[in-house]
C-alpha cells in the first residue's frame, strides 16, 4: 500500500516558471516528473505507475494483434542508417556521437533500420511472414525548441511496431489490422482522437495516417469536413479548377502602380485606373511571388520562388512537407542580392520559371539558369492575373497563364481555410487543433530494398519484403490524459490510467480516525483495489485535501469527524460530487465502484 508518509512525492502549489500548459503545470506540480534539462524529464513514482498503465493497455492490445515484443539497444551504430541515407536526411535532429575510437553512433529516434536487419538475420523463407513485432522504447530527436513538457520533448517513449509481408495484399491486411488496434488503444486510454491523412515525411513509403487528439495546445492543424474527409493540414490537396480559354483575353500590358505597398492597394488602383470589363479585380486575381530558401539535410542552400493567388499566404509547414527532407524559411537580403533579377515586392513569372530560360535550358544544370518556379495548383492555363513587372512601381496586368507564363510544375504550399472545398467534394472544410498520439505508414520496400531485405516465395524466387511501420507516443498519451482530465484543483485521471484508484485520507488527531481509515484501506487493497493512504498524522486536513485533489485519483474516501456517527465521505474527483457512507458498508460499495468504473 501507498503511504503519504513514505511515498517519494513533494508537491508543490505554484506553478514552474517554464509550464506553458496545464499537463505540463500539473504534472510537475502533482509529483509525477521533475525537468532534468530542456526537453528531458525524471519520471518519479506516480508518474511511472501512469506510464506503466498506459504501457500495460498498449501491450495487451498489440499481442492481442498479433504482435511479439522485442527490444533494441537506442545507441545505434552510423552505418544502418547511411545505407538508408537517412544518417543526412534527418539533419539537425538527429543526436549523433563518437565513441573512443572515433566510430559514428546515433541515439535513435526511430528503429526501421534495426527491425529490418533483425528480421534479415533470422528470416529467409515466405512460410515465415507475415509478421509484426514492436517495442516500446526511449527515442531521442534534437528538437530545436523543446516546449509544453512531455508533449514534446528530446527524450521520449514510442511504441513502435513493424510489420512484414511478401506481397502488397499482405501490407494492407497487415495496415488494417494495426489500425484496427490503434482504435482499441486509444478507445480503452480514453482519448479523443480524429483519424486524418497524413505525409510520411522522412519516413518514406506510401499510405500514411495520423491519429490526432483534438486540442487548443496541439502543434498540428488538421481539417475535417462533413462528409468525413480529415486530413493534417500539410496532407490536404487543392481541388484543380478546370482550365479556362484565353481566346477573348487581352493582351498583357504592365502600367505604372505606385502606392501599392498591399495587395488590397494594389487591388484597389488596379479597379480605378485599369478594370476588368468583365468584374472587379479581387486579392484572388492577384499572383504573389514568394521567395523560400531550402536547405537539405547536407547543409546545401538554394532559393525556390512559389507563385500563388493574393488573397493567400505560403503555409511553410505545407511548403516543408512537400519538400521534405528540405528545412523551408523566407529568403533574406543576402539571398536576394545574389539574384538582382528578383525586385522586391514586384517579382513577376518574367524572370522566372521557363519562360526566362533559353529554350532547352535546365534549372537544375546550368549555372546560368533561373531558380525554380512551382505554382499552387489553382493558377491553371487560362486564369489572369495582375503581378509583378519585375521593377519597382510597375505591375503587369492580364497576365494569361498557359499563353505567357508557365512554372516549372505545382506545389502544395499555399494556406488552408475554414470554408475552403474538401479534396473529395464532402463540404467546407473545418479547421482545428491537435495533437499526434500515434502515426501509421505502410512503408513498402524502401528499407527492405536499402538492406536488402528479401525472402523466397512460393516459388523459390528471392522477393523483397514490403513493411508497415506503426507508431505510438506512449509519454505524449499520458501528457494528453493530463491535458484532457484536470480542473481548477488539480488531476482528474480516468480510473484505468490512474496511478491508483482510491485516496484514503485521515483528518483530525483520533487515533480512532487513524484505526479506521488503515483499517478501510487494508480491506480495500485485500479486494484489489488501488489504494494510498494519507497517513500523515501532523497535515492539517486542508493540506491533505489539497494534495488529494492536485494528484487526482478516481475516488476520494475521507475518514473524519463523520466517523463519530457512523459514516465516512466518499468523492468522485471527476464528477466533483460526495456522498456519505455508512463506515461498515463503505468498503464494499468503494470496490464496486471502482469494479465499475474499470469495466467502463
Amino acid at each position: 500500500m501507498l503511504r503519504m508518509s513514505t511515498l517519494f512525492l513533494r508537491t508543490l502549489r505554484e506553478d514552474p516558471a517554464d509550464a506553458e500548459v496545464a499537463s505540463h503545470k500539473l504534472l510537475v506540480r502533482a509529483g509525477y516528473i521533475r525537468r532534468a534539462a530542456p526537453g528531458i524529464y525524471t519520471w518519479l513514482p506516480l508518474g511511472l505507475k501512469v506510464l506503466a498503465k498506459v504501457e500495460a493497455i498498449v501491450r495487451e492490445e498489440m499481442d492481442a494483434a498479433g504482435g511479439q515484443e522485442v527490444h533494441f539497444p537506442a545507441l545505434l551504430p552510423r552505418e544502418p542508417y547511411e545505407a538508408t541515407q537517412r544518417w543526412t536526411e534527418y539533419g539537425p535532429n538527429l543526436f549523433r556521437l563518437q565513441d573512443r575510437k572515433g566510430g559514428d553512433y546515433l541515439l535513435a529516434p526511430t528503429h526501421e533500420e534495426m527491425f529490418t536487419l533483425l528480421v534479415k538475420d533470422l528470416y529467409s523463407s515466405y512460410k515465415d511472414l507475415p509478421l509484426t513485432i514492436y517495442q516500446i522504447q526511449t527515442k531521442y530527436r534534437d528538437e530545436a525548441r523543446p516546449r509544453a513538457g512531455l508533449l514534446r520533448g528530446r527524450e521520449f517513449i514510442m511504441k513502435d511496431s513493424y510489420s512484414f509481408d511478401v506481397t502488397d495484399e499482405g501490407l494492407d491486411a497487415s495496415y488494417a489490422a494495426q489500425r484496427a488496434t490503434y482504435i482499441r488503444i486509444f478507445d480503452r486510454l480514453g482519448l479523443e482522437y480524429v483519424i486524418v491523412q497524413a505525409q510520411s515525411g522522412a519516413m518514406g513509403g506510401s499510405r500514411s495516417e495520423e491519429f490526432l487528439s483534438p486540442t487548443e495546445v496541439g502543434e498540428d492543424t488538421f481539417v475535417r469536413s462533413p462528409g468525413g474527409y480529415a486530413a493534417n493540414v500539410e496532407a490536404v490537396t487543392t481541388p484543380v479548377p478546370a482550365s479556362q480559354a484565353w481566346d477573348d483575353a487581352p493582351a498583357a500590358h504592365v502600367e505604372d502602380t505606385p502606392d501599392t505597398p498591399t495587395i488590397e492597394t494594389l487591388v484597389a488602383a488596379a479597379n480605378a485606373d485599369h478594370p476588368r470589363d468583365d468584374r472587379a479585380w479581387t486579392a484572388a486575381d492577384t499572383l504573389k511571388n514568394v521567395v523560400v530558401a531550402a536547405t537539405n539535410p547536407a547543409g546545401e542552400r538554394g532559393l525556390l520562388v512559389v507563385g500563388v493567388p493574393g488573397d493567400r499566404d505560403v503555409d511553410m509547414t505545407r511548403l516543408e512537407a512537400a519538400l521534405a527532407p528540405a528545412t523551408v524559411e523566407a529568403a533574406n537580403e543576402d539571398d536576394l542580392k545574389t539574384h538582382p533579377e528578383l525586385v522586391k515586392g514586384y517579382i513577376g513569372p518574367g524572370v522566372l520559371g521557363p519562360q526566362a530560360r533559353p529554350e532547352g535550358v535546365a534549372f537544375l544544370s546550368e549555372e546560368d539558369a533561373t531558380i525554380p518556379y512551382m505554382l499552387d495548383p489553382r493558377i491553371v492555363p487560362g486564369t489572369r492575373w495582375i503581378t509583378g513587372a519585375n521593377e519597382h512601381g510597375r505591375h503587369v496586368f492580364d497576365l494569361v497563364m498557359g499563353r505567357d507564363f508557365v512554372g516549372d510544375g505545382t506545389i502544395e504550399a499555399a494556406d488552408v481555410r475554414d470554408g475552403d472545398e474538401a479534396p473529395d467534394g464532402s463540404g467546407p472544410l473545418e479547421l482545428a487543433r491537435g495533437v499526434e498520439i500515434g502515426h501509421i505508414f505502410q512503408l513498402g520496400r524502401k528499407y527492405a530494398e536499402a538492406l536488402d531485405l528479401r525472402v523466397l516465395d512460393v516459388n523459390g524466387k528471392q522477393q523483397v519484403v514490403t513493411m508497415g511501420s506503426y507508431g505510438i507516443g506512449v509519454t505524449r498519451a499520458v501528457a494528453l490524459l493530463a491535458e484532457n482530465n484536470h480542473d481548477e484543483l488539480g488531476l482528474t485521471w480516468p480510473v484505468q490510467v490512474a496511478p491508483y484508484h482510491v485516496h484514503v485520507v485521515a483528518t483530525g488527531k483520533d487515533e480512532s480516525v487513524f484505526e479506521a481509515a488503515a483499517a478501510l484501506a487494508t480491506e480495500l487493497e485485500a479486494a484489489g483495489v488501488e489504494v494510498c493512504y494519507d497517513d500523515r498524522p501532523k497535515v492539517s486536513p486542508g493540506v491533505k485535501f489539497k494534495d488529494a485533489e492536485l494528484i487526482g485519483a478516481p475516488f476520494i474516501l475521507v475518514v473524519g469527524r463523520g466517523l463519530a456517527e457512523g459514516t465516512v465521505e466518499l468523492k468522485v474527483r471527476a464528477e466533483g460530487t460526495s456522498e456519505a457512507l455508512p463506515v461498515d458498508d463503505a468498503a464494499a460499495v468503494v470496490v464496486a465502484r471502482v469494479r465499475a468504473a474499470l469495466a467502463g
